[in-house]
């Protein structure tokens, strides 16, 4: 276990009788692209996006009355791989499902939206030898029952990927191999190297919710 600290701005929006807690990085990456590819969802980062990424993901496992927002649909898109025709840029809005908030509101929300205020948050994150799970949970995980599993809306041009305390804190890690191997995979295989990690199907944590293909990316397209 390891101790991350992460810079934030925490946004506090009413509408009607409901106020409504957005938590944003304070400094959204520019190296960092989500992707409508129809049948699936790619991410496309580099090492610091990912770090961030897994950040994120950790803090919405601590925050469920928060809405976790990063804003990077209009971000350029890295130099490989380049979204076909008709690919959607996204944002990312992770929540928690006990909130019940209506992704049909997020416009109007997001469009309240101030300047919000800056706060430090620490996190508890794990290392790579604590990431993988133990046959019982990977057991429990496809069970019929179970209750922990993203669900995925899409509105406004946001993904949002609703899920339970466990089941974020279960994944998070996806984010955080690829920030630690993608940028040493890459540099042994310049050429032809590719590094990635998926939010599969067969691992028991999606529910109605697309995969998610993670992929470490160290070119990009220039900015201007």
């Amino acid at each position: 276990m390891r101790r991350m600290k992460l810079a934030v701005t925490v946004h506090h929006v009413r509408l009607g009788p409901v106020e409504f807690k957005v938590v944003r990085p304070a400094e959204p990456p520019a190296r960092a692209v989500l992707l409508d590819r129809d049948r699936h969802v790619d991410a496309c980062l580099d090492q610091d996006a990912a770090y961030l990424i897994g950040g994120l993901w950790t803090l919405a496992a601590s925050s469920p009355r928060s809405l976790v927002h990063l804003p990077i649909r209009g971000n350029h898109a890295p130099a490989r791989g380049l979204p076909e025709a008709g690919a959607r840029q996204l944002d990312l809005v992770l929540l928690h499902h006990s909130l019940q908030f209506a992704p049909a509101r997020w416009k109007e929300l997001r469009a309240r939206l101030g300047p919000g205020r800056p706060q430090t948050v620490t996190l508890t994150v794990s290392g790579p030898a604590l990431t993988g799970a133990s046959p019982a949970e990977d057991e429990a995980r496809h069970h019929r029952e179970n209750r922990d599993l993203f669900h995925e809306h899409l509105h406004a041009e946001t993904l949002f990927m609703t899920g339970s305390t466990k089941v974020f804190r279960a994944t998070a890690h996806h984010f955080f191999d690829v920030a630690r191997y993608g940028p040493g995979h890459m540099a042994a295989h310049p050429r032809h190297g590719h590094f990635c990690s998926e939010l599969h199907t067969t691992a028991g944590v999606l529910g109605a919710a697309r995969e998610i293909h993670i992929e470490y990316c160290d070119r990009w397209r220039p900015h201007g």
